[in-house]
């Protein structure tokens, strides 16, 4: 899906992503939407499948069933079964990883990255893409999103004609809000997929919050009953 082969500035806005990892049911989305779309060439090497159920609401027959295209076991690293000849006779490296992704670019990166893909008849693979120009990938949910296309500017001072804006003449099978949520649900996955751990802590750092409050209370309870007798 990324690569991690350039990380110098991209040219264009990044788009508010809006992902809310309380939000179970757009993570659940989101595995699907990556494990059928993103897995056959990317891994998540430090997210296991049985960590994945736990954290998600899903039972191990839903995963095993509905998310491992691999035969990998419950307890394994989400892995690709793409060879890596494979990998480099088509893309000419295999394609990164993308455990930490969302650690390194951000999830409104990925949600904006998602949505800029565009056909180019110049790139090997026939897609290029605005926020990331000259990806090395094909875009993984343009039935979806539709055949995007982009409209350049007129030449800079080098004589080179830059994306202005991206149109989409034909559309997929989704409309533009639906499409939407589709990139944000993936960008919401991979935002934990990045760090399972946040699911528990933002849980806990509320009752956290409560216990330091109810603490408080206590403390000024105690410091009022022992200054009652020195003030009277």
């Amino acid at each position: 899906m990324v690569s991690f082969g350039a990380l110098a500035a991209e040219h264009g806005d990044l788009q508010q992503s809006g992902t809310d990892l309380e939000d179970r049911a757009s993570l659940q989305r989101g595995a699907q939407l990556y494990m059928n779309y993103c897995s056959g060439c990317h891994s998540l090497k430090y997210l296991r499948y049985s960590r994945m159920a736990e954290d998600l609401g899903l039972t191990e027959e839903e995963v095993m069933n509905n998310l491992n295209f691999t035969g990998a076991k419950f307890g394994e690293q989400v892995m690709v079964a793409m060879p890596q000849d494979g990998a480099t006779k088509w893309f000419g490296k295999m394609p990164p990883d993308l455990s930490v992704i969302s650690r390194v670019r951000g999830s409104d990166w990925i949600y904006t990255y998602l949505k800029s893909f565009y056909l180019d008849e110049t790139r090997p693979l026939g897609w290029n893409n605005k926020l990331f120009p000259n990806a090395s990938m094909p875009n993984p949910l343009w039935q979806m999103q539709g055949l995007q296309h982009a409209e350049l500017g007129k030449p800079d001072a080098t004589g080179e004609r830059h994306v202005e804006k991206l149109v989409i003449p034909q559309p997929g099978t989704q409309n533009a809000e639906q499409f939407n949520q589709t990139a944000r649900d993936i960008a919401a996955f991979l935002e934990y997929a990045g760090e399972p751990a946040a699911l528990k802590r933002q849980s806990m750092g509320v009752w956290a919050i409560l216990f330091l409050a109810f603490f408080t209370f206590l403390a000024w309870l105690l410091k009022h009953e022992y200054w009652r007798d020195v003030e009277h």
